[in-house]
Protein backbone atom coordinates (compact mmCIF):
# COMPACT_ATOMS: atom_id res chain seq x y z
CA UNK A 1 0.00 0.00 0.00
CA UNK A 2 1.39 3.35 -0.96
CA UNK A 3 2.44 5.94 2.04
CA UNK A 4 -0.67 8.39 0.12
CA UNK A 5 -3.39 5.50 0.34
CA UNK A 6 -2.43 4.80 4.46
CA UNK A 7 -2.29 8.85 5.12
CA UNK A 8 -5.87 8.63 3.80
CA UNK A 9 -6.94 5.77 5.98
CA UNK A 10 -5.29 7.20 8.84
CA UNK A 11 -7.39 10.22 8.51
CA UNK A 12 -10.56 8.57 7.29
CA UNK A 13 -9.66 6.87 11.17
CA UNK A 14 -9.44 9.83 13.35
CA UNK A 15 -12.80 11.38 11.67
CA UNK A 16 -14.44 8.55 12.59
CA UNK A 17 -13.34 8.96 16.38
CA UNK A 18 -13.83 12.73 16.34
CA UNK A 19 -17.42 11.83 15.23
CA UNK A 20 -17.47 9.68 17.63
CA UNK A 21 -16.30 11.77 20.75
CA UNK A 22 -15.86 15.42 19.43
CA UNK A 23 -14.00 17.99 21.27
CA UNK A 24 -12.60 17.93 24.89
CA UNK A 25 -10.72 14.93 25.71
CA UNK A 26 -7.26 14.57 26.71
CA UNK A 27 -4.49 13.89 24.00
CA UNK A 28 -4.19 9.86 25.55
CA UNK A 29 -8.02 9.36 24.61
CA UNK A 30 -7.93 9.99 21.52
CA UNK A 31 -5.15 8.21 20.79
CA UNK A 32 -6.56 5.32 22.32
CA UNK A 33 -9.33 5.70 20.11
CA UNK A 34 -7.26 6.19 17.10
CA UNK A 35 -5.44 2.75 18.17
CA UNK A 36 -9.13 0.69 17.95
CA UNK A 37 -10.02 2.41 14.61
CA UNK A 38 -6.51 1.77 13.17
CA UNK A 39 -6.27 -2.06 14.40
CA UNK A 40 -9.24 -2.16 12.83
CA UNK A 41 -7.48 -1.28 9.82
CA UNK A 42 -4.96 -3.56 10.27
CA UNK A 43 -2.42 -1.27 10.51
CA UNK A 44 0.98 -2.07 12.37
CA UNK A 45 1.40 0.40 15.63
CA UNK A 46 3.31 1.64 17.63
CA UNK A 47 2.79 4.01 20.32
CA UNK A 48 5.35 6.03 22.41
CA UNK A 49 7.92 5.35 20.13
CA UNK A 50 11.30 6.92 21.81
CA UNK A 51 13.10 8.93 19.88
CA UNK A 52 16.50 9.31 20.99
CA UNK A 53 18.30 13.44 20.17
CA UNK A 54 22.13 13.20 19.83
CA UNK A 55 24.53 15.78 19.95
CA UNK A 56 28.20 15.34 19.66
CA UNK A 57 27.10 11.81 19.86
CA UNK A 58 25.80 11.92 23.35
CA UNK A 59 21.84 11.72 23.70
CA UNK A 60 20.68 15.15 25.16
CA UNK A 61 17.27 13.90 25.37
CA UNK A 62 14.40 11.62 24.37
CA UNK A 63 10.86 11.99 23.14
CA UNK A 64 7.86 9.90 22.32
CA UNK A 65 6.43 9.92 18.71
CA UNK A 66 2.35 9.36 19.55
CA UNK A 67 1.78 6.78 17.21
CA UNK A 68 4.08 5.55 14.69
CA UNK A 69 2.35 3.34 11.83
CA UNK A 70 3.29 0.84 9.63
CA UNK A 71 7.14 1.42 10.16
CA UNK A 72 6.58 4.67 7.86
CA UNK A 73 4.52 6.98 9.28
CA UNK A 74 5.01 9.34 12.30
CA UNK A 75 1.52 10.94 14.21
CA UNK A 76 1.42 13.59 16.36
CA UNK A 77 -2.10 13.51 18.32
CA UNK A 78 -3.46 17.19 19.67
CA UNK A 79 -6.82 18.44 21.41
CA UNK A 80 -6.10 22.01 21.23
CA UNK A 81 -8.35 25.03 20.44
CA UNK A 82 -5.81 25.64 17.92
CA UNK A 83 -2.53 24.14 16.00
CA UNK A 84 0.22 26.71 15.85
CA UNK A 85 4.15 26.59 14.35
CA UNK A 86 5.22 25.09 17.46
CA UNK A 87 3.43 21.82 16.96
CA UNK A 88 4.59 21.58 13.33
CA UNK A 89 7.78 22.15 13.93
CA UNK A 90 7.69 19.48 16.37
CA UNK A 91 6.69 17.02 14.21
CA UNK A 92 9.22 17.96 11.44
CA UNK A 93 12.19 17.43 14.30
CA UNK A 94 10.50 13.86 14.64
CA UNK A 95 10.88 13.09 10.84
CA UNK A 96 13.90 14.09 10.45
CA UNK A 97 15.33 12.57 13.94
CA UNK A 98 13.26 8.78 12.54
CA UNK A 99 14.54 9.57 9.41
CA UNK A 100 11.05 9.36 7.69
CA UNK A 101 9.07 11.07 4.74
CA UNK A 102 5.70 11.97 5.89
CA UNK A 103 4.37 12.79 9.04
CA UNK A 104 0.67 13.82 10.10
CA UNK A 105 -0.35 16.00 12.74
CA UNK A 106 -3.60 15.23 13.74
CA UNK A 107 -5.62 17.83 16.06
CA UNK A 108 -9.31 17.08 17.35
CA UNK A 109 -10.29 20.39 17.77
CA UNK A 110 -13.28 22.55 18.92
CA UNK A 111 -14.94 22.55 15.48
CA UNK A 112 -13.88 19.48 13.67
CA UNK A 113 -10.52 17.69 13.05
CA UNK A 114 -8.02 19.81 11.77
CA UNK A 115 -4.91 17.51 9.71
CA UNK A 116 -1.79 18.89 8.68
CA UNK A 117 0.78 16.52 6.53
CA UNK A 118 4.37 17.39 6.92
CA UNK A 119 7.04 15.97 4.34
CA UNK A 120 10.54 15.26 4.84
CA UNK A 121 12.72 14.72 1.54
CA UNK A 122 14.71 11.86 2.02
CA UNK A 123 18.25 12.51 0.43
CA UNK A 124 20.52 9.82 -1.17
CA UNK A 125 22.95 9.93 1.99
CA UNK A 126 19.71 9.06 4.70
Amino acid sequence: MKLEDITHKIIGCSYKVYNQLGFGFLESVYKNAMIIELQKQNFQIEEEKPLKVYYDNKIVGEFYVDLFIEEEIVVELKSVQNLNKEHEVQLVNYLNGMKKEIGLLINFGPSSVEVKRKYRKLSETT
